[in-house]
């Protein structure tokens, strides 16, 4: 191989690295982007076309309010996409854009300290071009920083989020095709059960179906983190599902994986109308779309560790709560 065919993936992640030094130097993106690039992200920004359109909305502004930005990598992959018959090529990272929290963005108040905001991206090439970008973001958690509490009080753990326990995400170099392919399996076999939402198994018993048993699940801000099945059975999967009907089939835009890795999105992912009590919000007969990010690391034939962007604010939009414009409204709590 020399490195640069369609099974190594090694100019489409040169590209990104490239993308990603001009990007956080401030400097000119237009030789890694289409012009037409289409940039889907979490609220209020939504789906934005074009790539200088999507500097002046989100990255001029942000790289304003933290500063100097800071991207620190956990996780760096390439893979087909399943979703299409394996035919496009997409690169995705995942991790925290850190600087001084030194100026206001959104309506969240600056705080002069370090702040982090997590972070996942998928890009897709074509062309030697980004021509479609997902940035899901955990809006909530800056917020958090900021001392601004959208949400009431979360089932699990908020924290800081580390990338993968083993160390090895930062896939830079050419991987086996053999683990992504199995990586691969193991998520679909996953999202095959979570269709279902009931085997006719007890929870716990069908998570362990494609869960380790000390699987971590680092959930967003609101919903928070869970260790075990047991846990993560107690503190998310259960409250959630029991405070939710008539979940749609589960779609994805890409579904990929590299290595031990992989990860996928929707825009949106399903659909679900709710009973009322997650997250202590009222009762609703309109159904509302969730739009997630998941990043899973697996082996063995389990997921270990999943890292998840859930836009809960959109969520919440939707049934007429603006819960940022709310919150920064009020101020600190």
């Amino acid at each position: 191989m020399d490195g640069t065919g369609p099974l190594t993936f090694q100019a489409e992640k040169e590209l990104v690295r490239r993308y990603y030094a001009a990007l956080d130097a401030g400097g000119d993106t237009s030789p890694y982007c289409d012009p037409q690039m289409v940039w889907r992200g979490f609220h209020p920004f939504g789906l934005i076309t074009g790539a200088e359109a999507v500097r002046e909305t989100f990255w001029t502004p942000l790289q304003t309010a933290l500063t100097p930005l800071q991207r620190r990598l956990d996780v760096f992959m390439a893979g087909q996409n399943e979703m299409d018959g394996f035919a496009s090529v997409w690169v995705v990272s995942m991790g925290h854009l850190m600087g001084l929290f030194d100026a206001p963005w959104l309506g969240i108040p600056p705080t002069g300290k370090i702040a982090m905001l997590r972070y996942a991206a998928f890009h897709k090439i074509e062309g030697g071009r980004i021509v479609e970008e997902a940035m899901y973001f955990d809006l909530p958690h800056l917020m958090g920083q900021a001392g601004l509490r959208p949400f009431g009080p979360q089932t699990a753990a908020e924290l800081v989020q580390p990338g993968p326990m083993t160390h090895d995400a930062l896939m830079f170099d050419v991987q086996d095709p053999a683990l992504g392919e199995e990586t691969l399996a193991t998520i679909n076999a996953m999202v095959a059960d979570l269709g279902t939402w009931g085997l006719g198994l007890p929870l716990e018993d069908e998570l362990r179906r494609t869960w380790a048993e000390d699987m971590l699940w680092w959930g967003p801000t609101g919903i928070g983190a869970s260790y075990t099945i047991k846990r993560y059975a107690q503190q998310h999967a259960g409250p959630f599902r029991a405070a939710f009907m008539n979940r749609a089939k589960t779609g994805h835009i890409c579904r990929m994986a590299e290595g031990h890795y992989g990860a996928f999105f929707g825009w949106p992912n399903f659909t679900a109308t709710h009973l009322g009590g997650f997250m202590g919000m009222p009762k609703s007969d309109t159904p509302v779309e969730f739009r997630v990010i998941d990043v899973y690391r697996a082996g063995g034939g389990k997921l270990h560790e999943n890292w998840i962007f859930i836009d809960l604010l959109h969520v919440w939009n939707q049934l007429g709560v603006d819960l940022l414009k709310r919150t920064t409204q009020i101020g600190r709590v």
